[in-house]
């Protein structure tokens, strides 16, 4: 009996980079389907809502859509309905809001099952980003409500008392937008000045504020408990507790390891995933990465615009 649910490729992610994989199949009349666990373009769908990319729109464009923006970087907002109209013109066949739960190579094919069905399939490729599982940061008080490691929308902080840990780019952007809505913000940073890839027409702006005592910013400092009320920092200057509503955690995040190693990738003490940089493909046959999951922890290594171009070494080794 045949299985309906039976594919040339199975693509798990509905990113950038799994569209474009998929793009790319169409192109080469290879069968495909996306499997998402979320939305479509779940992890852009999740970033601050009015956060700017670094990149400028022509480098963010996929399957040659011209990507048209007013401002020469894009925000979050106009990315999402870009992607969302790269699917419809491809009519991309997407299977959205379901997980997968296992991968299994028998013979020549894979065996996947998702939270909704089961999949055959003669390859497999992995694009799932980095951004499901957030570095904590292992304090008491982690656990509590009032604690985020996905900052969303600044009024939700409305004149609260805000500790933002982290100074990088998702850190900086959340100290500056909440203190704009009027919250009391402090920075709890564990280096001793901001991070060294903070979009350079933002680092002035939050030195600005940190030099004018409206952000207080804790250098070489770090978060060691969350109460309700209050958390205490350790500074050079010894232990500070300091009144508390919030606290956004952006320390960075990283690649769903134990779902690579259950697939049977390969992960060495370095936790960057074992793959062939020319064809894309991991020590399975068959079994390919691609996008930012191909850096492991290295999550400032590649981007949309650095791994576009991974969809087009993958199916050309599917077809040679």
């Amino acid at each position: 009996m045949v299985n309906q649910n039976h594919y040339d490729v199975l693509i798990i992610g509905a990113g950038p980079i799994g569209m474009a994989c998929a793009i790319e199949a169409q192109k080469a009349n290879l069968s495909y389907v996306i499997v998402e666990k979320g939305a479509l373009v779940n992890s852009l769908f999740n970033y601050p809502v009015f956060m700017t990319f670094f990149s400028t729109s022509q480098k963010l464009e996929i399957g040659g859509v011209p990507f048209v923006t007013i401002s020469p970087k894009p925000n979050r907002n106009e990315a999402v309905e870009y992607y969302r109209r790269v699917a419809e013109k491809f009519d991309l066949n997407i299977h959205l809001f379901e997980s997968v739960k296992q991968v299994v190579k028998k013979d020549q094919l894979f065996e996947i099952n998702t939270s909704k069905t089961s999949y055959t399939a003669k390859n497999v490729i992995v694009a799932t980003g980095f951004y499901d599982v957030p570095l904590l940061m292992n304090v008491p008080g982690e656990d509590l409500p009032k604690v985020t490691h996905y900052y969303k929308d600044p009024h939700l902080y409305a004149f609260q008392h805000v500790v933002v840990v982290g100074a990088n780019n998702s850190g900086v952007d959340a100290a500056l937008e909440t203190y704009r809505k009027g919250a009391n913000v402090t920075m709890v940073v564990r280096s001793g000045d901001l991070g060294p890839h903070v979009k350079y027409w933002v680092r002035p702006d939050i030195q600005n504020r940190i030099n004018e005592g409206e952000i207080k910013a804790l250098f070489d400092s770090e978060l060691v408990e969350i109460r309700e009320g209050e958390v205490d920092v350790k500074t050079p200057e010894g232990m500070k507790t300091i009144p508390n509503d919030f606290v956004i955690a952006m320390t960075g995040y990283q690649p769903d390891f134990s779902m690579l190693r259950k697939f049977g990738i390969e992960l060495p003490e370095t936790l960057c995933p074992v793959y062939n940089e020319e064809t894309m493909e991991t020590n399975v046959k068959g079994l390919y990465l691609a996008g930012v999951v191909c850096g492991g922890l290295d999550t400032h290594k590649l981007f949309i615009e650095n791994s576009r171009v991974h969809a087009e070494m993958i199916v050309k080794n599917i077809l040679g």
